[in-house]
């Protein structure tokens, strides 16, 4: 099951999208990073217009999260 996670950070919109075999890092609606394969955890890296820099986690036992820090400080998504 696909699953998307969104968060607003100083006017941009960044969005981790996460399938069984494919996670995506977006920022302003343009692919960042992406992972392919079939994989229960994941690192997607990626950078603001201004230059601060975003990582995305995803990983869990149960059911996937996802963990967004920008310039190492985490962010809480307005949806998931």
């Amino acid at each position: 099951m696909a699953r998307t996670w969104t968060y607003h950070y100083n006017g941009s919109t960044i969005e981790v999208k996460n399938s069984l075999t494919l996670a995506e890092l977006y920022v302003n609606g343009k692919l960042q990073d992406n992972h392919n394969g079939l994989s229960f955890s994941g690192k997607l890296t990626g950078r603001l217009e201004s230059g601060e820099e975003i990582k995305a986690s995803l990983g869990g036992s149960f059911s996937i999260e996802c963990s967004l820090f920008v310039n190492n400080e985490l962010q809480t998504p307005i949806s998931s």
